[in-house]
């Protein structure tokens, strides 16, 4: 009762749903139909509205996947969408019945695609029998032996490329980038470090496509992600459902509870939020599977041995990762207001690639909430020089950083790698002095999510700060990862010697972070010398690792670039920085424990000639009354005019950059694919995949992927 008919009804009389059951009954049977035959027109011009339960959907797929290697209709019909995209290319006009041929190929191609790479069992994908038969009738607009990948992936970004996106085109652009997220999650079944037999048929051919291609198709998606296109919910394409008396768009595929060959894959929000844009959102996840791909290739070359008067030539196979070219053009996009002068004979060697950087800034501004914005702008500030620099100079920097300091304000309920990335953005945007600089002289109002105290007319730089030490904080007491304390503490230094007039709050908590470390590094030494107190549960639970010498070391590191990250303050901005001279002056009992460690004495010896200087400043200043937070700091700000900077022992101004490993791919691309899986609702069967761990139980898809971490991403001084 479930299954697909063995007899499909056909008729004169015939409804249009008999017919199309009929069709779709054929495309998955053991009849194979030739390239050639007009089945396949009734099949893509013909309006598809079946309604069909899971099961049935299922026992379809099962019919075509053991049918499939006799009949390639996988192959058959992927070249008519290839040849129906061209037509929509060609068509100036693009009329309805090309787009619709189009559609309609799409669903079809999408639905039993996927369910072919979720069940797929080799390496090389054979299930989806991609070559035609040497036998097969072939029309004359396809040459025998043709990669039938190839060629749907040139016609797909072609199309991207090519055809602008409006009312008419925006639900054939929607479902084409549908498609080729299916067609590229072949990857989710390989390991995570990509190897020499991993098959990648669709996204193998993507790579292969010309530069000029490529660069169209990444200033398209970024202009969709850009322009953020509204959903033409008046657009003919749309076939509006009751259900429940709610107008709902129904998606197809997937294990839904109907298979509706309609609008695929697309739900409206029941809130009609208006700000969101499926489109948008589908051309990031297409953007960053291209761009974050790296294929593995063998090399074989003969070295030569010497051994006295003879030689014997030795073959070694050797490895390495193909360049990306989606990478390589995202790196290469331009601003399109920046008239670059160029002379006679350059222009050839100009960027095809041209965006409005403002208004990708802008976007970026208003979408850094999600995850994958922030991996794009990773993507940019580390790879593209001309939007870091664009970024750097822009006098609203708030506009990119507020959203990412909310981010690390609510760690607790963000992924680890979401803050990773926003910590390697800061880190990237630290290496630029005018950048450390800039901060400080942007002023926020205030700061509405910030529920720890009011933060009133407090500059951005010290926002930073605050947000920063508060980071560090808080993965001491929970977290307890050493890559992000070396990422916080990296920033900071970088920033350290360009603060300027930082807020007291600010202040205090730089020198309360050198406290909490101190006494963390006072546990741990008492641990050391006496074995008896390693014993002690609660130190334990506390403990980074088992060995306490190991950590020990670990809290000596961090106490020093805590006390050079004032060295720097305090030798470079000292007179700008009278809050920090208070700070320090208030709590000046901290340091003492220190002052004598050869470890960190040379350290000290700058902030003991500043405290001496002030306090012989307030010793000698007279007054009769009691001393209050005003007065202190109005002496400090008085005797900081007259500072010289006598005595101080001048240190190297410390430098920390990013920089990427190697081999980025084993992080990116299964970080990539856990964002796409978790936050955009493209559903795989999770037993499928290989390219990263999935919990056993997994209520919510959300839920299973918080502990990945970068470690191929690296710190370097």
């Amino acid at each position: 009762m479930g299954g697909v008919p063995s007899t499909p009804r056909l008729g004169g009389g015939a409804r249009p749903e008999e017919t199309a059951e009929y069709l779709i009954t054929a495309f998955v049977s053991e009849k194979s139909f030739p390239l050639v035959s007009d089945y396949w027109q009734k099949l893509l011009e013909l309006p598809l509205d079946l309604r069909w339960p899971s099961d049935r959907v299922l026992e379809a797929c099962r019919l075509f996947a053991m049918n499939n290697c006799s009949t390639r209709h996988l192959a058959k019909i992927l070249v008519h969408l290839a040849w129906c995209l061209q037509e929509c290319v060609s068509d100036s006009g693009l009329t309805s019945l090309a787009s619709s041929k189009a559609l309609n190929a799409l669903y079809i191609v999408s639905v039993f695609l996927k369910n072919l790479i979720e069940n797929a069992k080799s390496d090389n994908f054979e299930e989806l029998y991609l070559l035609l038969d040497e036998t097969e009738p072939i029309p004359n607009n396809f040459s025998k032996g043709e990669n039938v990948e190839n060629l749907v992936m040139y016609s797909a970004l072609n199309f991207i490329a090519k055809v602008d996106v409006s009312p008419e085109t925006y639900l054939l652009h929607h479902e084409l980038l549908n498609f080729m997220v299916i067609a590229m999650s072949t990857q989710l079944l390989s390991g995570p470090s990509p190897g020499l037999n991993d098959s990648h048929p669709f996204i193998d051919a993507a790579m292969d496509q010309e530069s000029s291609l490529v660069d169209s198709v990444v200033c398209k998606l970024l202009l969709n992600y850009t322009i953020h296109p509204r959903v033409p919910l008046n657009s003919s394409f749309y076939t509006i459902l009751s259900e429940r008396n709610q107008p709902v768009l129904r998606r197809v595929g997937f294990a839904a509870a109907n298979l509706m060959l309609l609008p695929f894959n697309y739900l409206v929000s029941s809130t009609g939020d208006a700000s969101r844009s499926p489109l948008a959102e589908i051309s990031l996840n297409v953007l960053l599977i291209l761009s974050h791909y790296h294929k593995c290739i063998s090399v074989d070359y003969a070295k030569d041995k010497s051994d006295n008067d003879s030689s014997e030539s030795l073959t070694k196979e050797d490895t390495y990762f193909s360049e990306n070219p989606f990478c390589k053009a995202v790196g290469n996009v331009r601003d399109i207001e920046y008239n670059r002068i160029t002379i006679e004979g350059d222009a050839q060697s100009d960027p095809l690639a041209r965006l409005p950087f403002a208004s990708l800034f802008d976007t970026l501004g208003m979408c850094l909430t999600h995850e994958t914005s922030v991996l794009l702008l990773y993507s940019l500030v580390h790879g593209n020089s001309s939007f870091l620099e664009y970024v750097l100079v822009r006098t609203d920097l708030d506009t990119l950083l507020m959203p990412m300091l909310e981010t690390l304000y609510n760690a607790p309920r963000r992924t680890s790698n979401h803050i990773y990335m926003v910590l390697i953005i800061f880190l990237i945007l630290s290496q630029d002095s005018s950048f450390n600089a800039s901060i400080h002289k942007l002023m926020l109002t205030n700061v509405p999510w910030y529920q720890e105290r009011l933060l009133h007319h407090t500059s951005l730089g010290s926002l930073m700060i605050i947000i920063l030490i508060r980071t560090v904080k808080y993965n001491l007491s929970k977290l307890r990862d050493v890559y992000l304390h070396t990422n916080c503490l990296a920033t900071l230094a970088n920033m350290a010697p360009h603060v300027h007039r930082l807020s007291a709050y600010a202040s205090q908590q730089l020198v309360s972070l050198f406290d909490m470390l101190s006494r963390k590094y006072n546990k741990l030494a008492e641990v050391k010398n006496d074995k008896k107190n390693m014993q002690d549960d609660n130190l334990k639970e506390e403990s980074l690792s088992e060995d306490p010498s190991a950590e020990l070391h670990l809290y000596t590191d961090f106490l020093r670039l805590v006390l050079e990250i004032l060295n720097a303050i305090l030798t470079y901005a000292l007179p700008r920085n009278p809050e920090v001279v208070y700070a320090i002056m208030h709590r000046q009992e901290v340091f003492l424990p220190f002052k004598n460690h050869p470890r960190f004495n040379e350290l000290l010896e700058n902030i003991y000639t500043v405290l001496d200087f002030f306090n012989s400043r307030m010793d000698a200043h007279k007054t009769d009354d009691e001393w209050s937070v005003e007065k202190v700091l109005q002496v400090i700000i008085n005797n900081c005019r007259s500072w010289r900077g006598e005595g101080m022992k001048m240190f190297m101004q410390l430098r920390f950059t990013y920089e990427q490993e190697s081999h980025p791919e084993e992080f990116f691309m299964p970080y990539v694919w856990q964002l796409i899986l978790s936050r955009s609702g493209f559903p795989f069967n999770p037993s499928s995949i290989n390219l990263f761990p999935v919990p056993v139980q997994q209520q919510d898809i959300n839920d299973g992927f918080e502990d990945e971490s970068p470690k191929e991403d690296t710190l370097q001084v």
